[in-house]
């Protein structure tokens, strides 16, 4: 046994789609936080 980094592929894929899932969640955040400063979403529309 090594004490090397090797992960099944199946265990690297799972890593990168949860790493691609956090990336999607921060700019989609963030693209919020620009509409709502912007004054493209206002108060009216939350519910």
């Amino acid at each position: 046994m090594s004490d090397g980094d090797t992960a099944t592929p199946g265990v690297e894929r799972a890593r990168r789609i949860a790493l691609n899932e956090d990336w999607a969640a921060t700019i989609a955040g963030l693209a919020l936080l620009i509409l709502i400063l912007a004054g493209v979403i206002t108060a009216d529309v939350i519910p």
